[in-house]
């Protein structure tokens, strides 16, 4: 539910009452019928204040399978899932203190309008922090595993509250990560959102050792350890969503700094149609992962959506003639029909043991998460050379230090331009917000930064966001990806063989055709989707280099 239906108390909306014929299956609503009550089977529109929701918990609502969805001054409506259950609408009745209507909805709708109902909190982890009061808490009670981070129970305390409504709030702003730095004069609270960290809160020094002894129980680490560093896991519930934390500490100077990874499968978008390439781009980056054989590399900083690009690429030959089977550290997301090996390091199963077995399991189609060293590059190879498509990363600037990354791993050259095909390198910048988006005319000097003329321009302007509520004054929201695709052709294979020099491979491949990371950038700008900055802080040191 959006926050403005939440508050449009006033707007009376009659939604549409459908009869049994439309749920022939629904013996619930043929009951429902027999006792005259109204049939609703859309309950996108609900016209209930925030107050209302205030009075009901979540966990009744929940638990009842019932919700408000009209206020009509004095009689209340609400949807109930079993017409014959009378005693939560009693129940509800005492807790809003005036008459009630009930309607019947198919439960499903009405879960779905609970979680999208109770899912607009905000500010309330910074109300939670005004109103910590000074009672001892030892950080122990924590114990108690969280199910449900919508679950407002009154029996929580208030460090599992706070807890709970920055892992709320931090997903409802689409944060990437949550920061826990803690030092002698408080602790500040970050979330990394496209990209940018941003502060949010700052819980007294009081509860800086509780808070980040909750979260150690939660992830299941050892709260008695402050030396070394730890990485656990957490999994929640946010409604019906399933979300998954990784949870790393480290000691500093302060205390024990925890950064929280947010992995929210309802957040990712995977196909190749969706994350952004330009249509030239996107035909041969199609061609390459439709060939039988050879390397196909993603490079990237940490953060770039290197992982996301792989995802997309296994999604789009996934089918039943093919095996593809992937090493990764650590399995981020599954994926429905193929074979995912997470890295253990502990039990020694590495990217190059695990690529090794993967070999026996006769793939066609072969993923793994990072080519760090040596002997996963030399296996990876391998799988190249006896007909196996190998997808891969590293951490490069750009694609063709790809292949000198490579050599300098100790990679004979002429082993690398009969294997890859293909170095795709890619960047997030952030696109500008819709809801504050501005035209303004751009300075010449800006203009030439990106490699644009002012004949170049539609309508003879940019676009930047100002700043409004709905991007948190940041005047952006989301990220687009900037790709810069290297098929590896004839000229580059000579140029490896000759010298793999990144500057002189970047030359062959700008005269090849490779469209470079600026050039990308610069028309996401042009097309008023990005500006100038963001493009400039991902790609401009690369195209001086080159």
């Amino acid at each position: 539910m959006k926050e403005g239906n939440a508050d449009s108390t006033e707007k009376s909306i009659d939604p549409p009452v459908h009869k049994k014929k439309i749920l022939v299956n629904d013996p619930q609503a043929e009951l429902a019928e027999q006792l005259g009550m109204d049939i609703l089977t859309d309950l996108s529109e609900i016209t209930v204040s925030k107050e209302r929701f205030k009075q009901v918990p979540y966990s009744f609502a929940k638990k009842h399978t019932i919700l408000p969805i009209k206020d009509e001054g004095d009689l209340v409506i609400v949807a109930v899932a079993d017409p014959l259950n009378l005693s939560p609408i009693e129940e509800m009745r005492f807790l809003l203190n005036c008459e009630i209507d009930a309607v019947y909805s198919p439960r499903e709708i009405i879960l779905s309008a609970i979680h999208d109902c109770y899912d607009t909190e905000e500010g309330a982890a910074s109300q939670i922090i005004a109103d910590l009061s000074d009672k001892n808490e030892d950080g122990r009670d924590g114990e108690v595993e969280v199910y449900d981070l919508l679950d407002q129970s009154r029996q929580q305390s208030p460090i599992i509250q706070l807890l709970n409504f920055i892992l709320t709030e931090a997903i409802q702003q689409g944060a990437s990560d949550i920061h826990f730095e803690p030092s002698e004069n408080g602790m500040r609270v970050r979330y990394r959102i496209d990209g940018v960290l941003q502060n949010r809160h700052a819980p007294s020094q009081d509860y800086q050792i509780q808070l980040l002894t909750r979260i150690k129980v939660m992830s299941k680490l050892d709260i008695a350890e402050h030396r070394l560093p730890q990485d656990g896991r957490i999994k929640l519930r946010m409604g019906r969503r399933e979300i998954d934390f990784r949870v790393s500490t480290v000691p500093i100077a302060g205390g024990e700094r925890i950064v929280m990874r947010i992995l929210d499968k309802g957040n990712v978008l995977l196909g190749m149609d969706k994350i952004g390439m330009l249509p030239t781009v996107f035909e041969q980056f199609i061609r390459l992962i439709d060939l039988p054989e050879g390397i196909v590399l993603v490079t990237g900083p940490t953060g770039s959506g290197k992982t996301t690009t792989l995802y997309s690429a296994i999604c789009e030959m996934a089918n039943d003639q093919i095996n593809i089977m992937t090493i990764e550290d650590p399995v981020e997301y599954n994926l429905k029909g193929i074979a995912q090996i997470g890295v253990h390091h502990k039990i020694k199963l590495d990217f190059a043991t695990g690529l090794r077995h993967i070999l026996r399991q006769d793939p066609d189609v072969i993923m793994v998460g990072e080519i760090r060293d040596k002997e996963t590059a030399e296996i990876a190879i391998q799988a190249a050379l006896t007909g196996h498509l190998v997808l891969s990363t590293l951490h490069t600037n750009d694609a063709p230090s790809a292949i000198t990354r490579l050599v300098d791993m100790g990679i004979e050259p002429y082993l690398l331009s009969s294997c890859i095909v293909g170095v795709l390198a890619q960047r997030l910048v952030r696109r500008i917000c819709p809801e504050c988006k501005e035209a303004y005319q751009p300075s010449l000097k800006e203009l030439q930064s990106i490699g644009l003329k002012q004949e170049d321009l539609i309508d003879n302007c940019l676009y930047h966001g100002i700043g409004c509520a709905y991007c948190y004054q940041t005047g952006f929201k989301g990220r687009q990806g900037v790709y810069e695709l290297m098929p590896v052709t004839n000229a580059i294979n000579k140029q490896i063989v000759q010298s793999p020099d990144a500057i002189e491979m970047r030359k062959v491949a700008i005269e090849e055709g490779m469209i470079s990371l600026l050039r990308h950038g610069a028309e996401l700008v042009r097309n008023g989707q990005t500006t100038v900055a963001e493009v400039l802080r991902v790609a401009r040191g690369i195209e001086e280099q080159g």
